[in-house]
């Protein structure tokens, strides 16, 4: 049993080898072969390239000739008979076959299924032609074929006003206007005939109108074919019958000729004007004094100046309320959709992108209609990525055949649950008023405010023939919605919103080429006045406080460097100060503006405050670049030493652009937060339990039995007093443990200055008797390289140099230990206020002074000292880098960039620094 498996295994692995093998070779052999031999282009062929007698199938992609008799037809995808030959089968698409009719039935029917003999002539089809007014009667009643056609004349006589259809098959009853005028199916002289209807001359209706589409943006008119066919009547059928279509088809036209009225000419919008002054008589619309009955509503008057009023006289009768049991964050806009030819189609929501050309998903694009988010879906780059939106101008041109109009509405529910809508206003920026762009203008008093608005317009820009494709487009490529609220209102009450559109006018020279860039927005707007004068005012207050911070500190430094002149140098100094407490005030005004703004705006319920405008928010991002310049400017001496609160959103939703204001709020908290943490941290914990370098640097100097001298005026600095109490620092390790030993058994005397303290460090204010002393020591030291190197220097001036040394030291002992009377100092304390202001009232005459310093002050001549300025400066320089291009991650990089780029100049100059004023080799710094 064991063989036989093995030997069936053996055998199945050897076929499946032998398998492999062939399907390799076949694969090897074949598909070579197969590649060489088969090709997969062929020729490019359109239906229009095809002949005469060809017609091109749809499936094959080329063109194929059609069969015996035969050619093909209109669309050029089939074949038909030729004229004198029926059909006698038809198996679908180019599969007929035709038969050559009798001498004595020359004529095909219409449906070229039989032959028949025709009354009068033949067309170029080969079917029976009657004449006018006649139709072609082919069959009796129960549908047999005649073997002759027949043409019947129509009954025109007052019993019957018929005429035959455009078709010519049937006769039907005239239009009404031809038997109101004329009693006939005929519109002769002196009656107008005009749009297929039939107007008396006798009336007041203007005789010349003016059928020029307008394209003021390309500087250029036109006849349009539209207008040509179809103004005149539209506007005699709405005057003289009050045809409800023809007076919106009427008011169509005016709006795709941008509502612009020129009193010296009939076109679209002056002939609805004359309309609308001579029904005068009829009553208006729900009381709406523009809104004319019959007609649409397409003007707030026909006189500049009324906006004003529209847009801010009259609140809405709602509220709108970020949270809570009466949210409401839904802005319900719906539609009255009209077609080209004035027909209602229907009442819609604006949402789903009815209004937004650009696509996008439906959540995103609905999110323009949530109440205090603002919208942006453009394809601009300004300090942020968006939305990309440039739409082919074919695709437009598919999509839009006919333009679709729109009055908007704001639906809403008043306290009584009673549904209304509120009418929107357009600020249509194409409208002319007498030739004069009234609404580019930034005073809204010379705006005329409009109503129904369009997406596309490719139909007036036809020239000579309806079918044919437009010579120009219009496009509405920005759309913006502005809601502005009500000024000091506590329950979300805002004005009527503005819909502000502006077309651009395309020249179509190759549509699959040529695009169109397109913008939608919903912008949120209120009073910021208020906001200004409290910003200013917080900004004068502080400021003044400002100078006369700077006066002290000037005042100060001019008493520390012992100087009473006031000269330019004391002029250039109290300016470095002021730029500093000014960028302070700006900084302090800027982030408690920020906090407002995100505090007010996120938290609260009822809305009362909308975020300003990127316009409004000009002053603002002026005070921050003000804070950082000036505090650039004040660090000069430390060189020289979404409605939405949710943290987190779904990728379906709409990403609402940043706000600046929120930004630089949410950038200095978190900043501001963090170095607070940190500041609390090594004050509370790591100094305390772990290590604090400043106060080990104090016992270094007194392990060492170094004392230090830091002058950073030249009347003024600091002391550590570092002597040791052994007396001696130059000792082994045993001797020095019990040196410690004895300091911690207090068994012998204390480090500080004065016996019995521990007082070790002092500031100290130092006569001017005492400055010369030292400025004559400290004469011999100066070079003008710096210290004497070690193995290059002379022996003169090395000995020289040594001597200077020990002469500066004996002398700095000397007064420490009191023995220069003419040059004594005392110690003592501080007053409160001096600490408050950081300046000294009491001036060193004959004595110095030295006040004790439990703070260890001299840390402000370090790096260490300075970290409330080194914070403020460096959230103003991440603040600046994001607001210029909104991105953390850069910020924060570059932030990081110039803190390492500052580290690195203050180290190298302090290091040089302090080899020049210590006599220390840079050799011998760690």
């Amino acid at each position: 049993m064991v063989t036989d498996g093995a030997g069936a295994g053996a055998a199945m692995a050897s076929w499946s080898t032998f398998s492999v093998a062939v399907v390799t070779v076949f694969f090897l052999l074949i598909l070579p072969c197969f590649s060489r031999a088969q090709t997969l282009s062929f020729p490019f062929r359109q239906p229009e390239t095809c002949g005469h007698n060809q017609y091109f199938d749809i499936s094959a992609l080329s063109c194929v000739r059609c069969g015996a008799n035969q050619r093909r037809d209109a669309r050029g995808t089939s074949c038909v008979c030729i004229p004198g030959f029926q059909m006698i089968a038809n198996n679908g698409g180019p599969d007929i076959i035709c038969k050559k009719c009798p001498e004595n039935m020359k004529g095909v029917t219409k449906d070229g299924w039989n032959c028949i003999s025709c009354p009068g002539g033949l067309t170029e089809e080969g079917k029976c032609h009657c004449p006018t007014g006649h139709i072609l009667v082919e069959r009796d009643v129960n549908g047999t074929v005649l073997s002759q056609a027949i043409c019947k004349l129509c009954d025109e006589n007052e019993n019957s006003f018929t005429v035959a259809n455009a078709l010519g098959n049937r006769c039907i009853r005239c239009e009404p206007t031809f038997i109101n005028t004329s009693r006939s199916c005929a519109c002769s002289e002196p009656n107008i005939l005009t749009g297929g209807l039939c107007f008396s001359s006798t009336g007041d209706f203007p005789p010349r109108v003016i059928s020029t589409a307008r394209y003021g943006e390309l500087g250029m008119s036109f006849i349009s074919e539209w207008f040509t066919k179809y103004l005149q009547s539209a506007a005699a059928a709405c005057w003289v019958y009050a045809n409800l279509t023809s007076c919106q088809a009427l008011g169509n036209m005016c709006v795709m000729n941008m509502n612009s009225y020129d009193s010296a000419t009939f076109d679209a919008c002056r002939l609805f004007q004359f309309v609308f002054e001579n029904t005068a008589g009829l009553r208006t619309v729900h009381s709406v004094s523009f809104w004319r009955q019959n007609l649409p509503w397409l003007f707030y008057g026909d006189q500049l100046g009324l906006a004003p009023q529209v847009l801010s006289a009259t609140p809405l009768p709602t509220n709108f309320s970020f949270k809570g049991q009466t949210q409401n964050t839904k802005m319900k806009f719906v539609a009255a959709s009209y077609d080209v030819r004035g027909n209602f189609i229907k009442w819609q929501t604006v949402e789903g992108g009815v209004l937004q050309l650009c696509p996008d998903t439906e959540t995103r694009l609905n999110a323009a209609y949530s109440f205090g988010t603002t919208y942006q879906q453009n394809d601009a780059f300004i300090f942020y990525f968006i939305f990309q939106c440039e739409i082919p101008i074919s695709k437009i041109l598919t999509d839009f055949p006919t333009p679709v109009f729109y009055d908007v509405y704001l639906e809403y529910t008043d306290e009584n649950q009673h549904q209304y809508i509120w009418a929107v206003p357009v600020l249509n920026l194409n409208l002319q008023h007498n030739k004069i762009f009234v609404n580019k203008d930034s005073n809204s008093d010379k705006w005329l405010l409009t109503r129904r608005i369009f997406l596309v317009d490719a139909l007036s820009g036809r020239e000579n023939d309806l079918g044919s494709q437009p010579r120009l487009v219009r496009i509405a490529t920005q759309i913006s919605l502005s809601i502005h609220l009500v000024p000091n209102t506590k329950n979300g009450n805002i004005y009527p919103p503005l819909i502000t559109i502006a077309y651009r006018d395309i020249d179509i020279k190759d549509p699959n080429s040529q695009s169109v860039k397109i913008s939608f927005s919903v912008t949120y707007e209120m009073n910021q006045g208020d906001a200004h004068v409290q910003t200013d005012i917080a900004l004068g207050v502080l400021g003044g406080l400002a100078v006369l911070s700077s006066l002290l500190k000037t005042a100060g430094w001019k008493r520390r460097i012992g100087s009473p002149m006031i000269d330019l140098q004391t002029v250039m100094k109290f300016l470095v100060y002021y730029a500093g407490d000014l960028a302070n005030v700006f900084f302090i005004t800027t982030v408690g503006t920020g906090l407002y703004w995100l505090i007010f705006f996120k938290a609260q319920k009822s809305v009362s405050v909308l975020l300003p405008m990127p316009a409004q928010e000009n002053h603002f991002v002026t005070y921050v670049a003000c804070a950082f310049a000036l505090k650039v400017v004040g660090f000069k001496n430390l060189a020289l030493m979404d409605s939405s609160s949710s943290l987190s959103r779904s990728p379906p939703s709409y990403i609402a652009p940043y706000s600046r204001i929120l930004r630089y709020a949410v950038s200095t908290i978190l900043w501001l937060v963090i170095g607070i943490i940190q500041i609390v941290f090594f004050a509370v914990f790591y100094e305390r339990f772990i290590e604090d370098k400043i106060r080990q640097f104090v016992d270094l100097c007194c392990m060492s039995n170094i004392s230090v001298f830091l002058l950073s005026h030249k009347c003024f600095g600091y002391y550590i007093h570092g002597r040791s109490v052994h007396g001696h620092a130059d000792t082994n390790m045993e001797e020095m443990n019990l040196n410690l030993k004895r300091e911690a058994e207090n068994l012998c005397s204390q480090r500080g200055l004065v016996p019995n303290t521990e007082g070790q460090t002092f500031q100290i204010a130092i006569s001017d008797q005492m400055r010369q002393h030292y400025d004559r020591i400290h004469e011999t030291l100066t070079r003008k390289n710096g210290p004497a190197r070690l193995l290059s220097s002379s022996a003169s001036t090395f000995e020289q140099s040594i001597k200077a040394y020990h002469t500066m030291n004996k002398f700095l002992g000397s007064f420490i230990d009191h023995v220069h009377k003419e040059m004594d100092y005392f110690i003592k304390d501080k007053l409160l206020l001096e600490r408050i202001l950081g300046v000294e009232f009491m001036e060193p005459m004959e004595k110095s002074i030295f006040y004790n310093d439990e703070g260890y002050s001299f840390s402000s001549v370090l790096y260490y000292g300075n970290e409330a300025t080194l914070l403020i400066y460096d959230l103003l320089f991440f603040c600046v880098v994001d607001l210029a291009c909104q991105n953390f991650i850069l910020a924060a990089f570059l932030t990081y960039l110039q803190q390492e780029i500052f580290r690195f100049i203050r180290n190298t100059v302090g290091q040089k620094n302090l080899a020049s004023k210590t006599l220390v080799d840079q050799r011998f710094l760690i």
